[in-house]
């Protein structure tokens, strides 16, 4: 792509970022656009937008700011993107549709850039892009577009985090390390992101570990309202993470919550297959109980040598309104740090040798960025899926 287009296409998107309220009032204008000129777009979307909207705009964004420096990385994100879409019944139109739509709400956003033909042609050359590489994607895969599956346990493990298994109506081939979208009945076309927690398998069983996020609307339902018995649609498989097995390089894991999930289903494989490379595996949370899976992960280390956990908690006590089975009782506790994740594990060293994944918040994500970086790791070792 040329250089130039991404680069009047950038700037165009940081003065519109630099305008108060600009991303919003972008996603505002696309959408109202979108579903005037294309009424049919909405039975796409869910009644509720505001989270539709910022996601659109996050990703936008996404994509923009690294599309020249991190170009095969990007193409190989849209691809999948392309591939995930196919759930919602898109076909190439759909994609022109959005294209000529977002380019009207840019044309039309009141920021002092001006608005040329020149600039114009750069933001359709590289939309032509995007939507080229996610079109050949989807028209290429002969897969389902989606898998139906059906609850088979629900267990509430803490009064916000829930473990959900479902049995696929057919197996899907994924990468432990991967995530994938779920849309519940209780909450049609609104799509949450999830990570397997267990590998793929030839029975066509997935496991979930969900936390109700405060003011969601999804994850509240399933964590509160999920019945054995009830029909969930799942997306194709999005993401890079996973092990990499052609470098040989040893791992370093760090999991927040329940983002330990996709580590989770990569250990559980290297345990299924077998492995001679060693895995630092750091489970954090704010409260001892937020470690609702360290004694799965305690046992995983005793029978494999290879592996080490180390459970991290910023506080030394659960907090008052926990009314669970006491903490201190899980195996592995007497093994507990304390302190913020990130400084914990840069205390250890750079970890300059070793291949790290990191999920979490973005906020924890950050953070420990940052502290390896600042402790001499490399950044190009460091890997994390999209937080946005």
């Amino acid at each position: 792509m040329d250089s130039q287009a991404i680069s009047l296409v950038r700037s165009s998107f940081k003065a519109i970022a630099a305008v108060p309220d600009g991303p919003q009032t972008l996603s505002r204008s696309f959408y109202a656009l979108l579903f005037a000129r294309y009424p049919d777009a909405r039975d796409f979307f869910p009644a509720a937008m505001d989270e539709q909207r910022d996601r659109l705009i996050s990703a936008v964004q996404y994509v923009i700011e690294r599309l020249e420096e991190e170009s095969g990385q990007i193409l190989a994100y849209l691809a999948q993107l392309g591939r995930d879409h196919r759930k919602y019944g898109i076909e190439d139109a759909h994609y022109v549709a959005v294209g000529n739509s977002l380019i009207a709400a840019v044309e039309q956003f009141p920021s002092t850039e001006p608005w040329t033909d020149e600039l114009e042609q750069a933001w359709r050359d590289v939309l032509s892009v995007v939507a080229a590489t996610m079109m050949d994607a989807a028209n290429a895969e002969s897969g389902p577009p989606a898998w139906g599956a059906t609850v088979i346990e629900h267990l509430q493990v803490r009064k916000d985090v829930s473990i959900v298994r479902l049995q696929l109506d057919e197996p899907m081939a994924y990468t432990a390390g991967q995530y994938v979208s779920v849309q519940v009945p209780s909450r049609p076309r609104m799509w949450r992101y999830l990570s397997p927690a267990n590998p793929a398998n030839d029975q066509g069983i997935i496991e979930f570990h969900v936390r109700r996020v405060s003011g969601g609307w999804v994850s509240p339902a399933i964590v509160s309202q999920t019945l054995v018995g009830e029909r969930w649609v799942i997306g194709s498989p999005l993401g890079d993470l996973g092990v990499r097995y052609d470098n040989g390089r040893d791992i370093l894991m760090i999991g927040s919550g329940t983002g330990i999930a996709p580590l989770r289903a990569q250990i559980l494989q290297m345990s299924q297959r077998g492995q001679d490379r060693r895995v630092h595996l750091f489970f954090a949370g704010r409260y001892p109980c937020d470690l609702y899976d360290l004694g799965t992960l305690w046992a995983l280390a005793e029978q494999n040598p290879w592996l080490t956990v180390v459970p991290v908690t910023e506080e030394d006590e659960d907090p008052w309104w926990y009314t669970g089975p006491s903490s201190a009782a899980l195996p592995g506790m007497h093994r507990r740090l304390t302190g913020k994740v990130g400084q914990v594990v840069a205390d250890f060293g750079t970890w300059a040798e070793r291949d790290i994944q990191l999920v979490g918040s973005e906020a924890m994500i950050n953070t420990t960025k940052f502290r390896l970086h600042a402790a001499g790791t490399p950044p190009e070792n460091i890997r994390h899926d999209p937080s946005y």
